[in-house]
């Protein structure tokens, strides 16, 4: 009876993520704010696709479904992760969780970009004025987690986005919650997974740099200050809806398979297949397709598949160690990779 009670939760979270997403519905893709919310960071999942939001678990969780951050036996975790982007821009990122009892798990996360420097020009000076500004993105997470029952999780992450450069700045919150079901309708090993991310404030970059001088034409006063109203924008929300499968082929070898759906309020659709298969208790090999359409044709700059590799170190060193990393070939730009190593206590 309880099952169903919980199933029955899980059904009518959907259905309200459905409606959550769809209010903050936009039609133009690129408009929305903090679009780094929608870098896909880990290189397990990222490698499989991103078709885990039903089974993922530990602090890879995060960032995909915080609902399976209290999964497992460990009593606390960290991960740290290296994702090369385009444009030479590097994303750092550190999550550390631990479990509290009965209470649940905690967990923190920092997002940081290194961008770089950019060359500041004008419209005077389009080749460059000779000076650099470095922008500083970051974001900053604080995630709850708990498993309501050995089949059922919930968990829910506020993130605090800040950006700058140069004088200017801004800064919101957005916030993830999720839901995974394990074991669905006693089967072993399937899942069903749910999760709504970036649900938050707007956004709107303020500054000393937004105002500009101003001169009269008939020069009957001196320079007047103008400020420029920057526009501002809602988080790129998106809502997750997956299924998934583990098995033992035999006493060595597992089979995971995931399948989601993607629904983004400022890019295209996407559906999403992945796989991982464990050798041996310790070697993991993934890999992932995504699907999408649109109707203008358009498409992403990265190409559909993805696959990667990990390794278990603590059948060799006797430490509960893992290294993980992740291929995405990318159109015009070089290749992605995210190297991850992930620590278990």
């Amino acid at each position: 009876m309880k099952r169903k009670v919980l199933l029955i939760l899980t059904l009518s979270f959907l259905v309200l993520s459905v409606f959550t997403v769809s209010a903050f519905a936009q039609s133009k893709a690129g408009t929305s704010a903090a679009p780094e919310l929608l870098i896909p960071l880990g290189a397990p999942e990222v490698a499989m696709s991103g078709a885990v939001v039903s089974f993922v678990s530990g602090p890879s969780a995060i960032p995909w479904n915080p609902a399976g951050l209290d999964v497992g036996d460990a009593s606390a975790g960290a991960l740290f992760s290296h994702r090369s982007y385009i444009g030479d821009i590097g994303i750092n990122y550190v999550a550390v969780a631990a479990k509290i009892s009965s209470f649940g798990t905690l967990g923190l996360t920092l997002r940081s970009f290194n961008i770089g420097q950019i060359s500041v020009t004008t419209e005077d000076q389009p080749d460059g004025t000779g000076a650099v500004i470095n922008p500083t993105f970051f974001t900053l997470g604080l995630t709850y987690s708990k498993l309501l029952t050995d089949h059922v999780g919930i968990g829910a992450t506020m993130n605090i986005v800040n950006e700058s450069f140069a004088n200017v700045s801004a800064s919101g919150i957005a916030f993830d919650a999720g839901i995974q079901y394990r074991n669905l309708g006693e089967i072993a090993g399937l899942s069903l997974g749910v999760c709504v991310n970036n649900i938050g404030t707007s956004m709107q970059y303020g500054g000393s740099d937004l105002w500009l001088p101003a001169t009269a034409t008939d020069l009957s006063r001196g320079i007047t200050y103008y400020k420029v109203e920057a526009v501002s924008s809602q988080m790129p929300s998106i809502i997750q809806i997956g299924l998934g499968y583990d098995m033992k082929l035999d006493e060595n070898t597992g089979l995971k398979l995931g399948i989601a759906y993607e629904n983004n309020n400022y890019g295209i659709d996407e559906y999403r297949i992945g796989a991982e298969v464990g050798l041996v208790k310790s070697l993991f090999i993934r890999g992932g397709y995504v699907y999408s359409t649109d109707p203008t044709g358009a498409k992403s700059i990265f190409q559909n598949y993805t696959f990667g590799l990990g390794v278990d170190l603590k059948e060799y060193v006797g430490v509960p160690i893992s290294i993980d990393y992740a291929y995405i070939p990318v159109q015009y730009f070089s290749t992605n990779s995210i190297f991850d190593i992930h620590i278990n206590f």
